[in-house]
């Protein structure tokens, strides 16, 4: 387990996934990041690499041959090496092999680098194309926030507050996690920038916008002045799900998505699909900022 820490915050990162395993703000001694209950739902916040999301009947084609490939990929069960550390930094590494070559026969270097500056957490994705050949890939994140902050609150005190006015719809999932084509509402409060978190609200699978005008979304409390901050502006998806009923909720930004349940397309064809070219390098972040108000 790897630990970074300064004033402000001090997270952890494990091995398996580079995974964030914790959160915690250090004015307030506060854990804001699910602790993984394997009763409810096991992960903390997944890296997905190299698909985000669900393949057409688990398999991605590519070069006209179908590879087996599980929802959202395979990094979050591949253990990572540490190339990096400093109090604040830490960069870790998954390089290609025969194993990955085996479901996705691409060369490659996927390092996930951590940083934190004062009360953020900056998490940056760094793909390199050690091929001959163009490499195409999606990737994202899927942190767990947990909700309530504190004991005395409820689920229903809390919700996500877009930076920009929407009008919201979700791109509706089948219950294999395809996208079925078809579109529901979603209704927000208070000048259409707040989303109210309900116990139910995910009943029909994770939210998914894919034409956000905001580029930050806050976790809130109407009982207090305290929040996470996600900027992610270099995402244009953004999903938001919780397993019903859960103490927490996951906000998600996306480069790349899951099939329609229709037909399968070869990769390059993927929706939201990226790409870099050989020897190229790919770069993309997003920052998880905590603010609170202490009481004296």
């Amino acid at each position: 387990m790897t630990t970074l820490e300064n004033d402000q915050l001090k997270v952890s990162i494990r091995p398996k996934g580079a995974e964030l395993t914790s959160i915690v703000h250090k004015p307030t001694n506060t854990e804001h990041l699910w602790q993984a209950d394997p009763s409810v739902w096991g992960w903390h916040a997944p890296n997905l690499f190299p698909v985000v999301g669900g393949c057409l009947n688990n398999q991605l084609h590519i070069g006209g041959k179908g590879y087996p490939m599980e929802r959202h990929g395979f990094a979050r069960q591949s253990t990572f090496m540490q190339v990096e550390s400093t109090a604040s930094h830490a960069v870790f590494s998954l390089s290609s092999d025969s194993t990955t070559e085996a479901v996705y026969p691409y060369r490659f270097q996927f390092q996930i680098i951590y940083e934190l500056n004062e009360s953020t957490l900056q998490v940056t994705y760094r793909i390199q194309n050690e091929d001959e050949q163009t490499m195409y890939f999606s990737v994202g994140a899927h942190p767990a926030f947990r909700v309530p902050f504190n004991e005395e609150e409820a689920y229903e005190d809390y919700y996500i507050e877009f930076d920009k006015e929407e009008e919201l719809k979700t791109h509706v999932l089948s219950s294999a996690g395809l996208f079925t084509g078809q579109t529901r509402p979603v209704e927000l409060e208070a000048e259409d920038t707040r989303l109210p978190l309900t116990k139910h609200l995910f009943d029909q699978d994770a939210l998914v916008f894919k034409s956000l005008q905001s580029r930050q979304v806050s976790l809130k409390s109407w009982r207090h002045s305290k929040a996470i901050t996600l900027d992610f502006t270099a995402f244009p998806y953004l999903g938001i799900w919780a397993k019903p009923g859960a103490s927490f909720v996951c906000i998600e930004p996306w480069l790349g998505c899951a099939d329609s349940e229709d037909q399968a397309v070869p990769i390059q064809e993927k929706e939201a699909i990226q790409q870099v070219g050989a020897g190229q390098v790919f770069n993309a972040s997003f920052s998880i900022r905590i603010t609170e108000e202490i009481l004296l």
